[in-house]
């Protein structure tokens, strides 16, 4: 914030109060693409047995996300609000034009978290997300003269001994590829939400230190507490069957 000019308080005299909301990356993405009058969607808030409910539809046009690899997937509507409070702390929303004039448009009354609601759209979402971000980043180098170096074949190559020793001692369990395991884990995740290691090493029949990597991406590991020494999804991957959403 520029430390010219003086600040127009019209806000705090008028008491506007405003929302401090946190939406998901894509979604802010999504807003951008909006033309015409800037519509993105309509913001519906209910009373609950006198408790507010708050959700964001997103316009059906603009759904559709682009550049997830050579696909296009489309983005879940429905987002409920989590509401929360916000904890006596004075936070404040300004503006600022490029003639340095700065104004206060109003305190901040409401902090919220704009979730999307969990369903096949979102699961293909986050999956392809995952499998984009696994991609080697790939880097071509010009040689400024020829290979010349060369190079005596051998029986067996260092790194071929290593695969097989390591394969002999995780039990001749090889790796499948990342998605493919993602998407076994997925599926046992739907029917139960907490698993030890031990039974998801049985269920993907994959190495113990290559399914820790996975699940590092996309579960939560219990320390303590009931389910104690499991893991679960993390909130953003849940969706489950039935009444296991009461497990907790």
């Amino acid at each position: 914030m520029s430390e010219k000019g003086e600040v127009d308080l019209t806000g705090a005299k008028q008491n506007t109060g405003v929302w401090l909301v946190k939406v998901p990356k894509y979604l802010s993405q999504q807003w951008a693409k909006a033309t015409g009058r800037g519509e993105v969607g309509k913001l519906r808030i209910s009373k609950n047995q006198g408790k507010a409910e708050v959700s964001f539809t997103l316009n059906e046009e603009l759904t559709a996300i682009d550049g997830i690899g050579d696909k296009t997937v489309c983005a879940p509507r429905e987002h409920p609000f989590t509401m929360q409070t916000v904890g006596g702390q004075m936070l404040a929303v300004f503006t600022e034009t490029s003639s340095d004039k700065i104004a206060l448009e109003g305190v901040v009354v409401q902090r919220a978290e704009c979730r999307p609601a969990v369903n096949e759209n979102y699961m293909r979402l986050k999956r392809m997300q995952i499998e984009e971000s696994s991609k080697p980043a790939r880097l071509s180098q010009q040689l400024k003269s020829p290979v010349t170096n060369n190079y005596k074949p051998v029986a067996n190559h260092a790194y071929n001994l290593e695969y097989e020793r390591k394969k002999k001692e995780e039990g001749k369990r090889a790796r499948a590829d990342k998605q493919q395991v993602l998407d076994m884990l997925f599926s046992a995740f739907e029917k139960h939400q907490y698993y030890n290691i031990k039974d998801l090493v049985d269920i993907t029949k994959q190495p113990v230190t290559y399914l820790k990597e996975i699940l590092r991406d996309i579960g939560i590991y219990n320390v303590k507490g009931t389910h104690k020494n499991t893991w679960e999804l993390r909130p953003e991957y849940r969706h489950y069957q039935g009444e296991e959403k009461t497990d907790e």
